[in-house]
């Protein structure tokens, strides 16, 4: 493992200890009865870390606040960064974005967080696998994983909708060999796992969040900076413009 990737954990580590401060687990929310319940699910990418780093989450509530969609963010986290109104509204800090979490890590908690939120409707699953390309972990388990934790959506919500991202590459001097061969590999696995997971009332869709991504969207080695979460908030929103009711 070369040194840059080596200090990027170290950062992704802190990260993890610090978000564990501000954990909701042990303050659960009261379940909500929207509709167009919104399920962000992931690592840092979805969770954020302002000023530092972008979550997409905030450009892509605009984005369909702006349409005038019905919807609601849930999950048991609460994103404790400041955010500017968006025509008189407060943004919904609600998601499930665990810094520096493992796909195993995620799929060990996902039905404690299902049992707290109650179903999605929609849940938008981001760089699947990320985290455990940077850790060096096995490719085949991290697919597994995947693959498990999108059997639990369906398994709590017959009727749940996946957006599972082919994810962005981080930037292109931490991207080795090893890593950019695992992102490149685990892009094409996400359209199989398309494939044979959707079902007659639960689409899992595949969202390309890797075209036209370069450096320039990125604030550090894997995290976005503004233009970047708006780049992948943007792609998000044009997949559910065409989903919601």
């Amino acid at each position: 493992m070369n040194k840059k990737i080596k200090l990027l954990l170290i950062g992704i580590s802190l990260l993890t200890f610090n978000a564990c401060d501000k954990d909701d687990d042990a303050n659960p929310k009261s379940q909500n009865t929207s509709i167009n319940k919104i399920l962000a699910l992931g690592a840092s990418r979805v969770e954020g870390a302002r000023p530092i780093f972008e979550s997409y989450r905030y450009e892509l509530w605009k984005d369909l606040k702006e349409n005038n969609w019905t919807f609601d963010f849930i999950g048991t986290q609460t994103d404790a960064s400041s955010y500017p109104t968006f025509s008189n509204m407060n943004f919904d800090k609600d998601h499930e974005g665990r810094s520096g979490w493992t796909s195993g890590q995620i799929l060990n908690g996902l039905n404690d967080w299902l049992n707290q939120t109650g179903a999605a409707d929609i849940v938008l699953l981001s760089s699947p696998g990320g985290n455990d390309g940077l850790r060096g972990l096995p490719y085949s388990q991290a697919v597994s994983n995947i693959n498990s934790i999108i059997d639990i959506l369906q398994d709590n919500n017959p009727n749940v909708t996946i957006i599972l991202e082919q994810m962005a590459p981080g930037r292109t001097d931490i991207m080795s060999n090893e890593l950019t061969g695992f992102f490149t590999q685990m892009q094409q696995e996400v359209l199989n796992i398309v494939a044979n997971k959707t079902t007659t009332t639960s689409p899992v869709i595949a969202v390309d969040m890797f075209t036209g991504f370069n450096d320039g969207l990125l604030a550090d080695g894997v995290h976005y900076n503004e233009a970047g979460a708006e780049f992948i908030g943007n792609r998000y929103y044009n997949v559910l413009a065409n989903l919601l009711e």
